[in-house]
């Protein structure tokens, strides 16, 4: 009991459960919504949603070029320095600047191209705001100093605020484009007021173009992994409308939607660890496989115990907060439970591991090869199995991600139980 007031009263304890708090915002909030909006749009209006927000997560990905992932790590080496503080702040928003711009040309380009996003411009252009305000959050200058309870009290506060607006505005299938619109305000609020107490903290400095091209290159190795893993994560409804009907494609996003928000309960795990382990990759080698170990452990078991739960209730699940119109999200549901010890043991060795060794080329080859399979896939089975055949592909793609990343740490002898060819 000792042990455990000690870690909740430590930095780690703090942060894990501020990252717990925005877990809520973005899992939980939305999952309390699912049963209005599943009914009040209907599989087709839901679908339809699902599809743009889809994109638009493609679009925040961009914009967002992995900084979550390269500054957090930037910030936590420098967390002594101001100066190199500001400027990587600096770099990190100029940067962002010049990707949001590119986002707009892409949304031009892709929208006269794909009926489903033609069918209502109000929600593809709430979606593009509300995919590239996401992205300018700079949640992650406070993951790197260790400090982010004020932050994501802020995130809590401001997407529970839009969570009721989103009750009080969306009335008919038509109304869709406020749930976008709504969170992509939410979402400026909090990333404005979370700025500005970084610019308190270290100064503000404007972005030259040379710092910000220079983030955009430095930042481009995480970049090519997030964008090959949104291959087979964030865009699976996207990539499915391109095949079949909105009201198909909201079969497998309901299934995919509940199926994640309990692999959120693990995110927070994989989030908090990461500066903490490529801190002491750099000061203490020894403790950071230890502590790798033990993440491993935890979302390994975390992960399994998940997908019991869901493949037992998926129908449960499904009735309570889809609907009975979403009875066929219901199989698709138990194939798409497996992803939950899979990624969680990914994740725990991929991005907590191998990124805090620097292993970003062997990491990205891999992801870039899931990517790759995953389109490969769903060009194979969707057309036979219609939404089971993308549920089939993703699981087969994180099996591959999944062991992929074990083999490569072990004949390399980089696997957390392995340092320097001795076990730990």
């Amino acid at each position: 009991m000792l042990g455990v007031r000690r870690f909740i009263g430590s930095r780690t304890g703090q942060n894990l459960l501020a990252l717990y708090g925005v877990q809520v915002a973005n899992y939980v909030l939305p999952l309390l919504m699912l049963p209005y909006l599943a009914r009040v749009l209907g599989p087709g209006g839901w679908g339809l949603l699902a599809i743009v927000q889809s994109f638009a997560q493609y679009l925040s990905l961009l914009v967002e070029y992995g900084f979550v992932l390269s500054a957090t790590r930037e910030v936590a080496r420098y967390r002594e320095d101001r100066m190199r503080l500001k400027q990587i702040l600096s770099s990190v928003l100029g940067a962002k600047l010049i990707l949001a711009l590119l986002a707009l040309g892409v949304t031009a380009f892709f929208a006269e191209l794909v009926p489903s996003l033609r069918e209502d411009r109000r929600l593809l252009w709430s979606g593009v705001f509300w995919g590239v305000a996401l992205a300018f959050s700079p949640a992650w200058f406070f993951q790197g100093l260790e400090r982010l309870r004020f932050v994501a009290a802020l995130e809590v506060f401001s997407k529970s605020l839009a969570v009721v607006m989103i009750f009080l505005l969306v009335r008919s299938p038509s109304d869709a484009w406020w749930v976008l619109f709504v969170q992509g305000v939410a979402s400026t609020l909090s990333s404005g007021v979370a700025m500005w107490l970084a610019w308190r903290e270290v100064g503000f400095a404007w972005p030259s173009v040379a710092s910000s091209l220079e983030a955009l290159r430095s930042g481009w190795g995480l970049f090519f992994f997030r964008a090959a893993v949104s291959l087979y994560t964030v865009g699976n409804a996207f990539i499915l409308g391109l095949f079949v009907s909105p009201q198909t494609v909201a079969y497998y996003a309901g299934a995919e939607r509940l199926t994640k928000a309990f692999l959120g309960l693990l995110e927070p795990l994989n989030r908090v660890f990461f500066p903490r382990i490529s801190h002491l990759v750099n000061h203490s080698p020894i403790q950071a496989g230890i502590l790798a170990k033990r993440v491993v452990k935890a979302m390994g078991i975390g992960g399994g115990l998940l997908a019991g739960a869901v493949v037992f209730l998926a129908p449960w699940i499904v009735l309570l907060l889809l609907g009975p119109d979403f009875g066929e999200s219901v199989p698709a549901m138990r194939v798409l439970a497996f992803l939950l010890p899979l990624i969680a043991l990914s994740n725990a060795l991929g991005i907590q591991w191998m990124l805090a060794l620097r292993l970003d080329r062997p990491f990205n080859a891999v992801i870039l090869c899931a990517g790759l399979l995953n389109l490969g896939l769903a060009l194979l089975l969707v057309p036979r199995w219609s939404y089971m055949g993308m549920a089939y592909a993703v699981v087969l793609v994180e099996v591959f991600v999944t062991f992929a990343i074990m083999l490569y740490l072990w004949l390399t002898g980089k696997s957390p139980w392995l340092l320097g060819g001795k076990k730990l």
